[in-house]
Parts: structure tokens; sequence; C-alpha cells
């Protein structure tokens, strides 16, 4: 299994999430394409900024291992574009 964004995918902007190393890619490829740093990224959102880089290095927490766990079971996966509007 690819556990990553294909080639293809990558000049669409498109990842499909399979764990937390592939959130943390898309969540780094998204926060680059915008030119900000992690810690802008932590300002706007509220999110602390070494969590923001802990995500971005893949790390696995309770609540997203278990969102994993629930879309695996169900058959189903998440995949991220760019918004459109």
């Amino acid at each position: 299994m690819n556990l990553s964004a294909s080639s293809g995918d990558r000049e669409t902007n498109r990842f499909r999430i399979y764990n937390a190393s592939t959130l943390g890619a898309a969540l780094r490829h998204y926060r680059s394409k915008l030119g900000i740093s992690q810690t802008e990224l932590a300002k706007r959102t509220g999110i602390p900024r070494n969590y923001v880089s802990a995500l971005e290095n893949g790390l696995e927490t309770e609540q997203l291992r278990r969102t994993l766990d629930l879309l695996r079971e169900l058959g189903v996966r998440m995949t991220l574009d760019r918004e459109d509007w």
C-alpha cells in the first residue's frame, strides 16, 4: 500500500491520508504553499507551535489514531484537497 501522495496527487495538491505521517506531510505541504511558518500557523489557530511541529513530523495523537481506526473499519479514506472557494 502506498502511504504517501502519488506524484500525480502532488501536482493537484491532493493527499490521501492513511496515517499520521501522511497527514503530517500534507499539513507541511499546505502550510509551505501559504508561505507561513509553524509559528504563524500556531498563532492563527491557537494551537501551540510545538504541537503543529509534532503533527507535521507524523506524531500519532490518541484522537488521530482513533479517527484513522474508525475510517479503516468503515472502509473509507480521507483525502485532503485545497479549498476552491
